[in-house]
């Protein structure tokens, strides 16, 4: 028996789309999105669900406003302006985002967004802009300030009269999954920010730990229950095919830590943010951005995101229920070793009867059971199986 579908308007699934921030940094220009947006309808990508377009920090003048206190896009990275940008990313059919932070500065030490909510939404609004990502760099550290200044914006931007998709980038600390969506936010931030590392990596420049993809499915095992249409637990932006290079570079990661990533992402219904330059996007890429069957367990109407239901030493199995009575199942190894897993009938909450497994990496059959089968995964690959009764 099937379970209802909700009925939710923004971001009944996991938003999906692309974001500046992990291959450029500070270095993004208008060129840079502009070629962005026409390759995601180029290639495809747009009629798969990646949608928007996210501008991320670093967009506007350094020092500050206009006279009337407007925030003021970079000429010499922007020279069209925002608007004329949006206006060129909806022609596509996708949609466009920018960036600010709930404190005087943002991360990068542009001009942020606090007590400017009001005028800062409806400037945005005015662009055409469709999606906010709210940071929260040099605010205070309590979750009532917080609260306060996360539900500002959100008021400010339903105060628009245009849909803006709200993504609060609280990073966890305060545990936005319990009060993000009180403040109007569709997604919010779980975790600090990740890295193109399997393990967590000490970034000098920093000052501090970049999470690796081993760290993130902890915390993604933890907060399953809060995420759902409307309100989603964002894992960080997509570090797959980055390859060890732009501003989130890390270590660099295999395509079998690659693929497990995006496994993880799909299976935990964590919006899907591309961050590598797709400009120049590589087969193997391709293949795990682009498969979907993949892109189907996340965009899954029913909107449940996956649970750790089974550990074996370094080994886990996850399960995630589908609107049409099937279950999306991740194998996922931990070891540096390969090892046979057990897939189990009773562990992913189906009868003792005959089922069918499909891998969606392959997009093939692959074995029917009953109580259940055993399969080899390698080290840290992720097999990723659709279980039908």
């Amino acid at each position: 028996m099937t379970e209802p579908i909700p009925t939710v308007t923004l971001a009944a699934t996991p938003p999906m789309g692309w974001n500046s921030w992990n291959m450029f940094g500070d270095r993004v220009t208008e060129a840079d999105v502009r070629e962005t947006a026409d390759t995601l309808a180029r290639l495809g990508l747009r009629e798969l669900g990646y949608e928007y377009v996210v501008i991320d920090d670093c967009w506007s003048v350094k020092d500050g406003r206009d006279p009337d206190g407007n925030l003021v896009p970079n000429p010499l990275k922007f020279p069209a302006g925002i608007a004329a940008l949006a206006e060129h990313v909806h022609s596509l059919g996708l949609k466009l985002g920018i960036y600010s932070d709930a404190a005087d500065r943002t991360c990068a030490g542009y001009a942020g967004s606090h007590e400017f909510e009001e005028q800062d939404a409806a400037l945005w609004a005015s662009w055409g802009v469709d999606f906010l990502k709210y940071d929260y760099c040099n605010a205070p550290t309590d979750q009532p300030t917080a609260m306060d200044r996360y539900a500002r914006m959100g008021r400010a931007l339903r105060g628009t009269g245009r849909e803006i998709l709200y993504s609060m980038c609280e990073w966890g600390g305060r545990h936005p999954h319990l009060w993000g969506a009180d403040v109007g936010a569709q997604m919010w931030r779980v975790t600090g920010d990740v890295f193109d590392s399997w393990v967590n990596v000490w970034m000098p420049t920093w000052g501090t730990y970049g999470i690796g993809v081993d760290v993130s499915l902890d915390a993604a095992a933890t907060l399953a229950p809060y995420g759902g249409p409307g309100r989603w637990n964002d894992l960080d932006m997509l570090v797959v095919g980055l390859r060890g290079k732009g501003q989130i570079h890390g270590t660099g990661m295999s395509q079998v830590e690659y693929q497990t990533h995006m496994s993880l992402w799909v299976m935990a219904c964590s919006p899907l943010m591309i961050g590598c330059d797709l400009r120049a996007m590589d087969r193997d890429t391709a293949a795990l951005l682009m498969n979907p069957e993949v892109l189907a367990v996340n965009q899954d109407v029913l909107g449940i995101p996956a649970r750790r239901v089974r550990v074996q030493g370094r080994c886990e199995t996850w399960a995630k229920p589908l609107a049409d009575g099937s279950v999306a199942v991740a194998l996922i190894n931990r070891d540096s070793t390969g090892q046979d897993m057990q897939l189990r009938a009773g562990d992913i909450g189906l009868l003792d009867t005959r089922k069918l497994v499909r891998d969606l990496w392959a997009q093939q059959d692959t074995a029917d059971f009953g109580w259940g089968m055993a399969l080899r995964v390698e080290p840290h690959e992720t097999r990723l199986l659709r279980v039908t009764p």
